[in-house]
């Protein structure tokens, strides 16, 4: 990760939050995989949904935001959620849910082979 050249964006409301479900899965994974890490592109389809990797794997730089730096009980060191700034321009007045529900998502993402996958509710904050 570049976190050097990609914006921090950090309010004394959560940006983002894990509900109890995808913390249960972020443990499963962190087991599996080590460190993790999210991002939110914004692109179609697959793309709009969050995207958990091994920590690094996903290369951020400039075109991206960290959000949080989400500490989740059970896993040693904070999952970083990244989103890339166009995304972020549209979704700035939202706090981000990261859930999990059942089905298939992106193959991409770590949690494609468990048979659910991450979504994305949001809340208008500041309004």
């Amino acid at each position: 990760m570049d976190e050097d050249s990609a914006d921090v964006v950090y309010d004394e409301v959560p940006r983002v939050e894990v509900t109890a479900a995808a913390a249960g899965l972020l443990r499963r994974l962190r087991e599996m995989h080590g460190p993790l890490m999210f991002h939110q592109s914004g692109g179609c389809c697959d793309g709009s949904a969050p995207m958990c990797y091994p920590a690094g794997e996903f290369r951020t730089g400039g075109s991206d935001v960290l959000l949080a730096e989400l500490d989740v009980a059970g896993v040693e060191e904070p999952v970083t959620f990244w989103m890339s700034r166009s995304q972020y321009e549209v979704w700035s007045h939202t706090r981000l849910i990261v859930d999990v529900v059942e089905g298939r998502g992106s193959g991409f993402s770590l949690e494609a082979p468990e048979g659910v996958r991450f979504l994305i509710r949001s809340l208008v904050v500041g309004a």
